[in-house]
């Protein structure tokens, strides 16, 4: 090859690895772009980047074919520009290859996949490995690296990613384009779409935006506040070698559907002693005990009472807020992840749930799709999430119980099944299966109509309690949250939750 194309065709390695080294690993451009610098030695594998139990570690052989063709080629880029003959771009190009040459080298050294053996010189010992890095930044960057952060800053970035990586793709299962979509949308939502500039800035402001999680019962909601929460950015402390907090003790869960609204301002905000029956003693909240770099997850946050809405309301645009009983005002340093199953669209018109609230809540959005919606994609990512589930349940025998359930599947429920449980649903089918070689579904619905009680609430054919879920269905449909339904029928929104009947629900929608 002559030597102004070998040039030319390095040059387009180089600006795709460029734009590789801030690529969302889950997205479709994250293969286009691999595909284009490995040319015919790309290894074609799954069009979604997804766990496999066959495959546990990943299609990971692409990106490590490039950074050992990076690692032959840095020298002679590195002697470029060193001589003086660069450019802005080429100095980027340089940088950012460095970049993803360093990530592949030090990734697993950064933080072991789950899967894999502990080692006894593995991170969670110590950070050893950080004094190596340093070494090799100095060595190609020299001072020249756009920006001021340091090494200690990309090793940090770089611990990031690796967590984020395993906890969306261990957590996020389905080889569907909707379970790829979700898997995207996380990673996005943690790094946001253009990642230099949230390499730039934006990590120290993420705890910022909250994020607002909505989807169907059962599809999921929780893991993926667990992933955005167990992946936020976390400083590194050069002088004491190791991170400033551990992820794992950073997330708060709360389920407000569980709770009254009394015990819920004091699990959130605590309280002072004395300030309601029962306070025997000054409490921290999870807003207090949340550290810097930690996330409180509102589960059900469409159940919330409004007064606490307000407060909520405060601490998400002041960072500020205070005890049960006290006046004095506290900072709240951490992210607030929320999720629901309600349409709060809904709610909002109805008055059971506060525009403003909402307005501050959705700075991240993410949707969670039913388990039927990815059946419908991709049939056999059933047999995929099955086995997934076997291997949780029940360990060494998960081929077998994965078979017979899948085989009991298929006969009994058939293709079409919709699955109204989503992923909980499908899981509980598979312990029922091994238990007792069987699972009885919910009923499915019965086209009932409204109209068809109400003539049978006239003609006195409804008992007391198929009346009292047909009303209590009514009201919800029209406010669309338990709480303001509970409140308008004077009942515990509890009781509505149980009455709540959802066959006949879908027929006022």
């Amino acid at each position: 090859m002559p030597v102004k194309d070998s040039q030319d065709a390095d040059r387009s390695f180089f600006e795709a690895v460029s734009e590789l080294a801030y690529c969302n690993p889950f997205s479709p451009e994250r293969i286009r772009l691999e595909r284009l610098a490995l040319g015919d030695d790309f290894r074609e594998g799954e069009p979604a980047w997804s766990l496999r139990l066959e495959d546990p570690a990943g299609p990971l052989l692409n990106g490590e074919a490039i950074a050992e063709r990076v690692r032959a080629l840095l020298p002679g880029r590195r002697d470029r520009i060193t001589a003086g003959r660069r450019t802005s771009k080429e100095l980027r190009l340089y940088e950012d290859a460095v970049l993803y040459s360093l990530y592949y080298f030090y990734s697993r050294k950064i933080f072991r996949d789950p899967d894999e053996p502990a080692r006894a010189d593995g991170p969670e010992v110590n950070w050893g490995c950080y004094a190596d890095f340093s070494r090799d930044w100095r060595r190609w960057f020299d001072g020249r690296v756009d920006g001021a952060d340091g090494p200690e800053h990309v090793f940090a970035i770089f611990y990031q990613m690796r967590r984020a990586f395993f906890a969306i793709y261990r957590n996020i299962i389905g080889g569907s384009p909707a379970a790829a979509r979700l898997r995207a949308a996380v990673w996005q939502s943690i790094f946001t779409h253009d990642m230099r500039r949230y390499r730039r800035s934006l990590h120290r402001r993420m705890g910022d935006f909250s994020t607002l999680i909505t989807g169907p019962s059962g599809t999921g909601k929780e893991l993926v506040a667990r992933a955005i929460a167990l992946s936020r950015y976390i400083p590194f402390d050069v002088r004491k070698s190791a991170f400033r907090d551990q992820p794992e003790d950073a997330f708060h869960a709360l389920n407000l559907a569980a709770l009254s609204p009394t015990l819920i301002e004091s699990e959130l905000f605590g309280h002072r002693r004395g300030s309601f029956t029962g306070a025997d003693r000054d409490r921290k909240g999870w807003l207090e005990i949340c550290p810097e770099h930690g996330t409180v997850f509102l589960d059900e946050i469409g159940e919330l009472d409004p007064a606490i809405q307000v407060k909520l309301l405060r601490v998400i645009q002041t960072r500020r807020f205070q005890r049960v009983g006290e006046t004095t005002d506290r900072e709240f340093q951490g992210k607030i992840i929320a999720a629901t199953n309600r349409d709060l669209t809904r709610a909002m018109e109805s008055g059971g749930f506060r525009p403003d609230f909402y307005y501050r809540l959705c700075s991240d959005l993410i949707e969670t799709g039913s388990l039927a919606d990815q059946l419908r994609e991709s049939p056999e990512t059933l047999r995929q999430l099955v086995r997934f589930m076997a291997r949780r349940v029940t360990g060494e025998d998960d081929e077998e119980v994965a078979a017979e359930a899948e085989r009991w599947i298929e006969a009994n429920l058939g293709g079409d099944y919709a699955w109204p449980g989503n992923y909980r649903e499908l899981e509980q089918c598979l312990r029922n299966i091994l238990v007792r070689g069987e699972y009885r579904a919910p009923h499915r619905p019965s086209g009932k109509g409204f109209e068809q009680v109400l003539g049978e609430f006239k003609a006195g054919a409804l008992s007391a309690d198929e009346a009292l879920r047909a009303y209590c269905t009514l009201v919800y449909s029209q406010t669309g949250s338990y709480a303001e339904t509970a409140r308008r029928l004077d009942l515990d929104h509890r009781t509505v939750k149980s009455k709540l009947d959802k066959s006949l629900l879908a027929e006022l929608d």
